[in-house]
């Protein structure tokens, strides 16, 4: 038999090692009812430590603290290689592209093609350095105030350099991603250059693994009527696929 606090405990354990639980999994692997999951899931919230969303729940350490690139580079590395691998397929056979800031939107930058000239926007140092020695790349870099947290350039000179570009795709990234509030991300600043991403572009791509899903941030970027596409991975599950091509964008799971 086991007591509700170790399950508990192993809930907690699960949530802040994949970044996000979902009840209907839980309840399988610990061969419970979903009914006693989510009394648990209650009980973690009530404690500060988890945060319930729609099918699950997320530690509180993912909520109003953005961990540093670092940090967010090596997790779910898998999942992000293939959503940008994914995200490949909606490049143009030559024209211009934004790469925004984000450890799953500079896998792209590892990863575009070499058959093709391509003019990339980016206000990220990770994704420009690794651009920069490309015959057939030119490269934008935005400038702005760099924040060290995610090495991106935000602020009035970076939007101010994007009121003269129109590309033909932006692939964005995402701290939190819902039907209900769009895409959310924890700084005011990284907000204002994501939704100028989004409007200098004719399609917007958005990369997010499934821990981002059912996250809701401090600061809104856009609404997912302004999106075109999701990508994501397998462990999406359907029920939040469906909620989010209801609001909007076509979701793929890579």
């Amino acid at each position: 038999m086991v007591y509700a606090t170790e399950r508990q405990r192993e809930i907690l354990g699960r949530a802040r090692a994949a970044g996000r639980v979902e009840v209907k999994q839980l309840a399988d692997d610990l061969d419970v009812t979903p009914e006693t999951v989510r009394r648990d899931l209650t009980v973690l919230e009530r404690l500060g430590v988890l945060r319930r969303v729609h099918g699950g729940a997320i530690p509180m350490e993912r909520l109003g603290v953005e961990p540093a690139v670092a940090d967010r580079e090596e997790r779910l590395a898998g999942e992000k290689d293939q959503i940008a691998k994914t995200a490949l397929g909606e490049l143009p056979d030559g024209g211009s592209i934004i790469i925004d800031a984000g450890t799953t939107t500079v896998r792209i930058a590892r990863m575009l093609p070499t058959d093709r000239e391509l003019m990339v926007v980016t206000h990220s140092l990770p994704a420009a350095s690794l651009l920069v020695t490309l015959p057939n790349i030119t490269v934008y870099l935005l400038g702005g105030v760099i924040r060290p947290r995610t090495l991106a350039a935000v602020g009035d000179w970076t939007r101010r350099d994007l009121a003269d570009v129109f590309v033909d795709v932006a692939f964005i990234g995402t701290n939190g991603i819902t039907a209900g509030r769009g895409l959310t991300t924890p700084d005011l600043g990284e907000a204002s250059v994501k939704r100028a991403l989004v409007g200098a572009a004719r399609r917007s791509v958005v990369l997010a693994d499934h821990t981002k899903f059912g996250r809701e941030d401090f600061a809104q970027v856009c609404g997912l009527g302004e999106i075109d596409m999701v990508i994501s991975d397998t462990g999406l599950a359907d029920e939040m696929a469906e909620e989010i091509e209801v609001a909007g964008p076509t979701v793929v799971r890579a």
